[in-house]
């Protein structure tokens, strides 16, 4: 079922970066801008995206539920139904506050996910239009092509380390350990760009400590098909509707345990 949707799930998201995200690049009044919590901002852009969205992926697969993360921001309830059933998962702009400030990386994320399992997963850069997309047990895809992770090569593994999330003793725990260890990057502030880069080799490591499925399903998924590894730190795989924080990616299963070795044990 999950390959089947490829095309007509791939064709809307085209559309809605088209016809909605697009034109509003770069053109956003400033009352089309707004703060749902600090550091946390949501357009006008968001909203519509999401509304064609959830219309046409309810369309495609009506016994699915739709989770996205504008409609859980309105009513928190509908996120605790995560884990259950069959579910759409929805993030309308990620990096919304790039978007926002008009500049790169942004990105639309859909996913299916069963009982918390990922089925398959869509992440599209509105402007490249760089696809990604992967089907549980099926692989990965870049633009229709398969893919296989591979580490970036560099003598220290690169690394991408998302630790604003975390409380200061964490994050100083966190920066030690990886001092002279990792050649650290700035995080993207993205993670519809963060797992593309792990799997296509300009990054290797990437921790984040909020997890919330619409940021982290479709990409989970994205880079384990291609052969990468994501999961939480203690080795357990990233489940919807899990609410435990944190979770390490890697381009693959040795940097991954290389780094968890490093950073948690």
């Amino acid at each position: 079922m999950a390959m089947e949707l490829h095309e007509p799930v791939a064709a809307l998201m085209r559309e809605v970066a088209r016809d909605i995200v697009m034109p509003r690049y770069r053109n956003l009044a400033a009352e089309d801008i707004s703060e749902k919590a600090a550091d946390d901002f949501v357009t006008i852009a968001d909203k519509e995206s999401e509304i064609r969205l959830a219309e046409g992926l309810a369309a495609i697969l009506p016994e699915a539920a739709i989770i996205g993360e504008e409609a859980c921001a309105a009513d928190p309830a509908i996120l605790e139904r995560a884990g259950d059933g069959l579910n759409w998962i929805v993030d309308p702009i990620d990096g919304t506050g790039n978007f926002a400030a008009g500049k790169p990386p942004f990105g639309i994320m859909v996913a299916l996910t069963d009982g918390g399992a990922t089925l398959a997963g869509w992440i599209l850069d509105p402007l490249t239009g760089r696809l990604c997309h992967a089907v549980l047990g099926a692989g990965s895809y870049v633009n229709g092509e398969r893919i296989h992770a591979r580490e970036s090569g560099a003598d220290m593994p690169i690394a991408a380390l998302a630790v604003y999330f975390m409380t200061p003793e964490e994050r100083a725990g966190i920066q030690n350990r990886s001092a002279g260890r990792f050649t650290l990057v700035d995080i993207p502030r993205c993670a519809a760009e963060q797992y593309p880069r792990l799997a296509l080799g300009e990054n290797d490591l990437s921790l984040f400590s909020r997890t919330l499925p619409w940021d982290h399903a479709a990409g989970t998924l994205f880079l384990n098909e291609a052969g990468g590894l994501c999961q939480r730190h203690d080795g357990s795989p990233y489940r919807v509707g899990d609410k435990r924080r944190g979770l390490l990616g890697a381009s693959s299963p040795r940097l991954w345990d290389k780094a968890a070795d490093l950073l948690f044990s």
